[in-house]
């Protein structure tokens, strides 16, 4: 029982209950510690005499000081009658007593008769009598405050009688009452003399207590009711259809009443400020959690991030006071967004723009993000969006000049962009925005297709791009906002992934802002149709962090909800999540008929006026603005829009530009502090990294000396002496130490690690992600040691550079975004994703499609980014033999990615490192092997790797001269062994095999030069282990044509056209791959002409 943190429980006083319950403790471990008269009332024979201690009672135990006499004597008036001592032998109180000690007691006793509304005691009083309740009733009154109501039978005031201490409350007839009056003095004997009497006093006290703690449980249990449910009944819809109720939140849901109301409640589990009444509680409950603020916190299973929220929230009723000042910085804001639409919408009607009305509120909410993200040391925000709203945020955030985009709507050159570039309201933007003492925030609004959700997690890798930059370990200098739409939120599943990575050590950034902009709608389809959960965001629940639901009307709410979630962020650097309730005015477009689908939304909204509206009149009603502030912020922003459109259409006669509040980054350009770096060449300063055409870039030296080679792998074999490395992996390391003494080839992964250490050397910062990273897929690459017996690990790369591996969770999606958003960044690393399985690669279909293969072409935006991709036809079925190349092949034009199937280590050395040091930044994309990692044939000797460069077309190793060649085949990958090994069976010395190392761009200038000296006319076959409609063959056939090089004539060797890449018979599989080889060297021609 508690008795300390309210004043019902203290002024109840239980202390003789507790003393009694550690005397039937002690009973029960030893009955002999206890008195003798104890004894027997706790073996439950209290027909004698029962505790006694001169003097004392239960609630004097031995030790105590003596009780002083209760002052007061015997009443005068004529004592009861036998009648009296019936009425005894009914009171739970007295019963067990004989007829004659019940008529003893009635002698003590004095009648008192009350009306109704006369005090019996005052607070204060002495505690001079016991009271017993003949009829009627009797109120106890606490300062205005009934705090029970006792009829006949029932015992008053004794608590003050048995603790000495004053009267606490006010004892009050309710009607006509009438009572017995026990002395103290006479009460303490009898307690002395009968153990049972004391029993059942502490019994009484006891349910008291009970009733008392059972109904402050139920007020704790209303508390957290309305901490679970109030976001249920909170005011978040502007169009006012969400529900009113809920039954939780009912005062009879949890045995309450309004009678309870005026009762006071310790408030220790909700403000820690003392009593209170309940009604105020509810009060404070119901601003709190059930106003224009609705949160979801209660899922949370870190106590200390719950209390952390009910503290801030609670404390302020989840309101904040704004200053006249910053109320007119909303209204300004507001202003800007509304006015900018309409002016969009009236001079270029019809236009497809993606509205923000309705949703007006993200303008204030995105600049108070920013500001409050800079006053914490944020230095660079990336945001991430889908195209409602975006061309409004670069206006009105980011500080494109509404000229440029008004430039954009009239679309005036239509040579600018032939097969190039994106829609308006896709495109990206970077500005410098200064706060504060001068200090500058960075912010960039990445690009973005139609896909909506798949912009995440390249914010995050961009965000984690920047922090590693920076050595912002902390991850406190930047930060990720990611706009979404409601339906989105809820229906894309790169949603969960990326909030998946983001406490995921190698992926964290210490918390994005997630924004939904919740127009509660999905194109034409209402969320009971697009979700199966309450909220859009539900989602998010997954993880330990507050949704905070809040209405968009009310920029205030809006405004305690964005310092709030700042504050959340920067206490515990995980993500936050802002759901942001709206509407949308129009159809998906501005051309879009919503009532076809939705029309009784569309007639609430159609009813209501707009957000500038509705809070301008809001600061009139209160005094803080007046009608001629909010005209005037109106005059200054249609001005502004006005002269901007004159500047975009050339009507300008003065000629002056409009210059932007907020400095715009000239595209592509370095940023001091901020960008990438720059080199100097003659004639002036250019990025280090660039695109373009593949061949305008010249080629790089790649090789590394000998000895230093020897010595970066020798420095990958050891651990420290208190590490228990894996016995196997032991085996491995010496393996590789033959190879560093150049008594074998050095293998795959040597060739790899190699790669990896000489770039470290050089100052190259490395990250490589993928399910199995660490160890490789196949067990290659063992980059991280595990300890055997502790668990730790040790990364021997890790004493050249900056080397990070990171296993991944099983995504493909969000993760491989997450890298390409890394690479944009971070042009000087190495980023490599390698996928399980090649095929695994088509679950980031999107991400490869929309971002990776067509970003310079839509958005002159640069990726260095390597895909691995395990790749090759071994019997391991359709989904573990194909990295579906035809598609990489398929979506290569203008030089946009490079496409390889390699068959050497030296041949991965090199196009790693040339990857690096070219300027040239295009996404390199490897058929990686799975059985050539062990391969000897495959291996390199070490000079390879000194001496030699990236070989796009590899010549024949085996056949006979070119002038006696008789068969030309040319194929990439792992085949090509399989043909090395058929052609030594079968005699084909005739045959000549060549290598296309490169696929994409297509060497051709390469591939001529190594068939300069073949005979015109020779056979030439391109040999492939996929189906003829997938690998290279169709798109090589398409591009060197039938008759390459006006030469020879082209033919394919192919396994034939499948639905599916491979059987799933390892038999099968043996018999098409020794047919297929049979093929490509005439051997079947041979046979069929015998």
């Amino acid at each position: 029982m508690e008795n300390s943190d309210g004043e019902i429980m203290a002024d109840l006083n239980p202390d003789a209950l507790v003393y009694a319950e550690a005397q039937l403790r002690r009973f029960q471990r030893d009955p002999d510690s206890v008195d003798v008269a104890w004894q027997a009332y706790l073996a439950g024979d209290d027909g004698g005499e029962g505790p006694s201690f001169a003097e004392r009672s239960l609630f004097d135990p031995p030790g105590a000081p003596r009780r002083s006499p209760v002052p007061g004597g015997k009443v005068t008036t004529a004592n009861l009658s036998g009648a009296g001592a019936d009425f005894l032998s009914h009171v739970a109180l007295f019963s067990g007593l004989g007829a004659t000690e019940l008529q003893a007691i009635t002698q003590q006793m004095a009648p008192v008769e009350l009306t109704d509304g006369q005090v019996l005691f005052q607070a204060g009083d002495p505690g001079d009598a016991l009271f017993l309740i003949l009829s009627g009733s009797i109120e106890v009154v606490r300062g205005s405050v009934v705090i029970a109501v006792l009829g006949p039978g029932e015992p008053l005031g004794e608590l003050s009688v048995v603790d000495e201490r004053p009267r606490s409350a006010i004892a009050r007839a309710k009607g006509k009452a009438s009572l017995l009056k026990l002395p103290a003095g006479d009460f303490h004997a009898l307690m002395a003399k009968h153990a049972g009497i004391a029993r059942r006093m502490m019994v009484t006290v006891s349910r008291r207590l009970r009733k008392t703690n059972a109904r402050q449980e139920r007020v704790d249990q209303l508390i957290h009711a309305y901490r679970v449910r109030g976001h249920t009944v909170s005011r978040i819809d502007p169009l006012n259809r969400r529900p009113t109720e809920h039954p939780e939140l009912a005062l009879d849901f949890h045995g309450l009443s309004e009678a309870d109301l005026d009762l006071n409640f310790t408030s220790r589990n909700f403000n820690g400020e003392g009593p209170m009444k309940l009604r105020h509680i509810i009060k404070r409950l119901k601003n709190t959690y059930c106003r224009s603020i609705g949160v979801q916190f209660m899922h949370i299973d870190d106590i200390g991030i719950k209390r952390w929220l009910q503290s801030r929230m609670e404390a302020s009723e989840n309101r904040r006071e704004l200053s006249r000042d910053e109320q007119l910085r909303i209204l300004s804001k507001l202003t800007d967004a509304e006015q900018f639409e309409q002016f969009l919408h009236k001079k270029f009607l019809g236009a497809k723009r993606f509205s923000l009305e309705g949703g007006e509120t993200l303008i204030p909410l995105m600049d108070q993000v920013i500001e409050e993200s800079a006053q914490r040391g944020v230095r660079h925000v990336v945001i991430g969006m889908a195209h409602r709203g975006r061309l409004n945020i670069m206006a009105n955030i980011m500080g494109k000049s509404p000229a440029q985009i008004f430039a954009e709507f009239d679309d005036a050159d239509a040579m600018a962009k032939i097969g190039c570039g994106d829609v308006k309201y896709h495109l990206g933007f970077s500005s410098l925005r200064s706060f504060g003492d001068g200090e500058q925030v960075q912010l960039t609004l990445c690009f973005n297709p139609s896909h909506l959700e798949f912009v995440g997690p390249v914010v995050m890798g961009r965000v984690r791009a920047r922090q590693d930059r920076l050595g912002d370990e902390a991850r406190q200098k930047a930060m990720g906002l990611v706009i979404h739409g409601d339906a989105a939120f809820a229906g894309q599943g790169v949603v969960q992934e990326s909030l998946n990575l983001s406490e995921l050590e190698g992926y964290r950034t210490g918390g994005t802002v997630h924004l939904i902009v919740n127009n509660q709608i999905g194109f034409t389809t209402p969320p009971e149709s697009s979700r199966s959960t309450a909220y859009s965001t539900d989602v998010a629940r997954m993880l330990d962090v507050p949704v905070f639901h809040v209405n968009g009307e009310d920029p205030e709410a809006v405004s305690q909800v964005i310092r709030l979630a700042m504050e959340f962020r920067e206490a515990f650097r995980r993500d936050v999540i802002i759901d942001m309730y709206c509407f949308r005015k129009y159809g998906h477009n501005e051309g879009d008929e919503p009532t076809f689908t939705n029309p009784l939304m569309y007639d609430a909204i159609r009813a209501r006026g707009t957000v500038r509206e509705t809070y301008l009149a809001n600061l009139q009603a209160m005094g803080q603005v007046t009608a001629t502030d909010g005209q005037a912020i109106m005059d200054r922003t249609r001005a502004r829009l006005d002269r901007c459109l004159a500047e975009a259409r050339g009507e300008l006669k003065d000629h002056e530009t409009f210059t932007p509040e907020i400095a715009a980054v000239e595209d592509l350009k370095p940023i001091p502090g901020y960008g990438f770096e720059s080199i100097e060449e003659e004639g002036g300063t250019l990025m280090a990294y660039c695109g373009g055409r593949d061949r305008d870039c010249p080629e790089e030296e790649t090789q590394v000396d000998a000895d230093h080679l020897r010595d970066l792998l020798k420095g990958q074999l050891d651990w420290p002496e208190d590490f228990n490395g894996n016995k196997k992996l032991k085996r491995i390391l010496g393996a590789r130490a033959k190879m560093a003494a150049g008594e074998q080839d050095l293998d795959w992964g040597v060739g790899e690690s190699l790669a990896f250490a000489s770039l470290l050397a050089e100052g190259v910062p490395i990250r490589l992600s993928g399910q199995d990273a660490g160890r490789g897929t196949f067990a290659h690459r063992h980059s991280v040691f595990h300890d055997t017996v502790d668990g730790r690990t040790y990364v021997p790369l890790q004493k050249f550079g900056n080397f990070k591996v990171w296993d991944s969770p099983l995504s493909e999606c969000a993760v491989l975004a997450y890298e390409y958003g890394y690479s944009l960044e971070m042009p000087e690393a190495l980023t490599i994703w390698e996928a399980q399985f090649g095929d695994f690669a088509n679950g980031a279909q999107v991400i490869i499609d929309q971002f990776i293969t067509s970003s310079e072409d839509k958005w002159n935006r640069f990726s260095g980014l390597v895909m691995m991709l395990p790749h090759g036809f071994e019997g391991m079925g359709p989904e573990h033999s194909s990295a579906r190349l035809e598609r990489f092949l398929t979506m290569a034009a203008e030089d946009n990615i490079q496409v390889m199937n390699l068959t050497t280590s030296a041949q991965i050395f090199h196009a790693l490192r040339r990857q690096i040091h070219r300027r040239i930044r295009k996404p390199l994309v490897i058929m990686t092997p799975k059985s050539l990692l062990r391969l000897k044939a495959a291996g390199s000797p070490m000079s390879d790797l000194s001496g030699g460069r990236f070989q796009k077309v590899i010549g024949d190793k085996g056949g006979s001269s070119p002038s006696e060649t008789k068969r030309i085949l040319v194929c990439s990958g792992k085949v090509y062994y399989d043909l090395c090994d058929a052609r030594s069976e079968h005699g084909g010395d005739h045959v000549a095999i060549l290598r296309m190392e490169q696929l994409y761009p297509v060497p051709s200038i390469e591939l001529e030069a190594a068939l300069k000296d073949y005979p015109d006319g020779t056979p030439l076959y391109w040999v492939q282990e996929e189906p003829a409609n997938m690998g290279t063959w169709p798109t090589l056939l398409h591009r060197l044509g039938a008759r390459p090089f006006d030469r020879f004539e082209l033919k394919g060797v192919c396994r034939p056209e499948s639905a599916s890449p491979a059987t799933g018979s390892a038999a099968s599989h043996k018999y098409e791959q020794a047919l297929l080889c049979r093929q490509a060297l005439g051997v079947e021609e041979e046979e069929g002409k015998k």
